[in-house]
């Protein structure tokens, strides 16, 4: 397929964890390439996963909401490309309370598609999407996957708002003709996770003495993706993938939250007395499992950082070298940096 270049890109969600490694990596690998963030600096996103960024000239924040159109119609005017991933992600926070999530996922995507087809350039809009739009594999027929012909049968508040931003998508390409692009990632592990995250939180606990939260049985079974894994296939489908077309992307890591959890405490030197079982989450999908077959067929990826023990055990590492982050992103000092580099706005 042919390969198109770009002058500007906007990123959504930029401060968060795959936003952060995503800009850092369009820095690196398109140094020529203008990259606009926009992230309203909710409570997961942090500037300081940024850092070292703000003297670069072809970067720029912007603290904002994708709600607001005027503020995306000013951002997309000149952008040939959007990459979306702003949202409100979090399972548990969904199921306490799913406005944000409506809110953010849904009318936020809505808005910003209108951006998009309103701006001169008529940039393309990649959509960030996850596995669990697709619902919940049995355990007992591993041979099962997710393909993107799946039906999305999202089961909770998040995995809904989510689907409800892809089939914005969907129609926004069919309906006007927009150039989109969707891609439906699995479960992401590397540096800069908000350390509510199962493995961040895992390690973080076990660091402080604490035991890890495993819910329910364990054996739910999750494919794990190294972020810049998933952050190479982003940009893979940006610049090569077909208009209208879903890429499914998955590390071919699947791993029981037993085993997750068991590989954790042999990487911190932890027994199985630091395991601590509490009540499984309400309507807690069983499998994800990805058929990553047609990127790879297609456009010549796959995965290359995401398998284990290697990834993981250097994942485990960057928590343990970098207390002080998360030490500052779990007690919200954080904040501090947004306002001494960028002041109140």
């Amino acid at each position: 397929m042919s390969e198109r270049a770009f002058e500007h890109i906007v990123v959504t969600g930029g401060a968060g964890f795959i936003g952060a490694n995503f800009v850092r990596l369009l820095r690196r690998e398109r140094p020529g390439v203008r990259v606009t963030n926009v992230d309203l600096l909710t409570y997961s996103g942090n500037l300081e996963n940024l850092a070292g960024l703000e003297g670069d000239d072809g970067y720029r924040f912007v603290k904002g909401d994708v709600g607001d159109a005027a503020l995306m119609d000013e951002v997309l005017r000149d952008a040939d490309g959007v990459v979306h991933m702003a949202a409100e992600s979090h399972v548990d926070r969904s199921i306490m309370d799913s406005r944000p999530f409506i809110v953010s996922n849904v009318l936020g995507t809505q808005t910003l598609l209108d951006a998009a087809r309103r701006s001169p350039r008529k940039p393309r809009f990649l959509y960030v999407s996850t596995d669990e739009v697709y619902g919940s594999l049995p355990l007992d027929k591993p041979e099962e996957l997710f393909t993107e012909e799946t039906p999305l049968q999202p089961n909770s508040p998040y995995a809904a708002s989510k689907a409800g931003g892809d089939v914005l998508v969907r129609a926004a390409h069919h309906t006007f003709g927009m150039d989109c692009v969707t891609t439906r990632c699995s479960n992401n592990f590397g540096a800069y996770q908000f350390p509510e995250k199962v493995i961040p939180l895992f390690v973080t606990n076990l660091i402080e003495g604490k035991k890890v939260p495993l819910y329910g049985d364990g054996k739910n079974v999750r494919d794990w993706l190294h972020v810049e894994d998933h952050c190479e296939a982003i940009l893979t489908v940006l610049e090569r993938g077909a208009a209208g077309e879903v890429y499914n992307v998955g590390g071919n890591n699947e791993r029981t939250n037993l085993e997750l959890t068991h590989s954790i405490l042999a990487a911190m030197g932890k027994g199985e007395a630091m395991i601590e079982y509490v009540p499984d989450r309400l309507g807690h999908d069983r499998r994800y499992a990805i058929d990553a077959r047609k990127i790879k067929r297609e456009l010549g990826w796959e995965p290359t950082r995401s398998a284990w023990p290697g990834a993981l055990e250097s994942t485990v590492r960057w928590y343990v070298e970098h207390a002080e982050w998360w030490q500052r992103v779990r007690s919200g000092a954080y904040r501090a940096y947004y306002e001494k580099q960028y002041g109140e706005r």
